[in-house]
């Protein structure tokens, strides 16, 4: 009985992470991918790093959003490739406050270390 709730497991897992080509098991590592964007237009002072953060952990997201000198934001976002992609489009969408001129995106593995999703 034992051999059988874990294989039940096993597949309920595979089930939630399956290769596009619905193959095989991929991992949750291999799933996890991280995303720096950078954001570009009127983002600082008006809401915009708390508006982020919120979106980010409803994806259940790590990582932070960050005023630089500049006058960007960068973005650093930890989690699945699905809901990076789901915050990155959120930042592209014109439903921020502020006004989103243009967002640089940057893809890489997961750098780990992070804990819920901050401000700065």
């Amino acid at each position: 009985m034992r051999v059988f709730a874990q294989v039940v497991a096993l597949i309920r897992y595979c089930a939630r992470s399956v290769d596009p080509e619905g193959m095989k098991c991929v991992s949750e590592e291999e799933t996890h991918t991280r995303l720096t964007a950078w954001v570009r237009g009127r983002v600082q002072g008006v809401g915009f790093r708390w508006w982020t953060r919120s979106r980010a952990l409803e994806l259940g997201l790590v990582g932070s959003a960050s005023n630089l000198a500049d006058g960007r934001v960068e973005v650093i976002a930890e989690g699945s490739r699905d809901h990076c992609e789901r915050l990155l489009a959120a930042l592209r969408s014109g439903e921020s406050p502020g006004s989103v001129e243009h967002v640089a995106e940057r893809w890489s593995d997961p750098k780990g270390g992070l804990r819920g999703f901050v401000e700065r």
